[in-house]
């Protein structure tokens, strides 16, 4: 995910945090529509694929923002709670 480190840290360089806490908003509710649109056949898998690399990068440079380490710890937790679920 660090992959794309330079271009994270130049755009949160150029427009600020807050403007990326909005945009990743904004890319989610994209996304939610585009699925809806999905599901009921309305736009071919290619648009949610799109949208899908939209919030990609959005979840990259949060992910930079708030630090990789923590984004790991968070699913690694999260992971083990899957586990579980699914032993039941």
């Amino acid at each position: 995910m660090m992959r794309y480190r330079d271009i994270y840290m130049k755009t949160i360089d150029k427009w600020g945090e807050e403007a990326q806490y909005d945009q990743m908003i904004e890319e989610c509710a994209e996304l939610i529509a585009t699925l809806q649109h999905f599901a009921r056949g309305k736009v071919e898998q290619n648009v949610v694929v799109d949208e899908l690399a939209d919030v990609f990068l959005m979840v990259g440079q949060l992910t930079y923002m708030f630090g990789e380490d923590n984004l790991h710890e968070a699913v690694d937790n999260k992971i083990a709670k899957l586990k579980l679920l699914l032993e039941e």
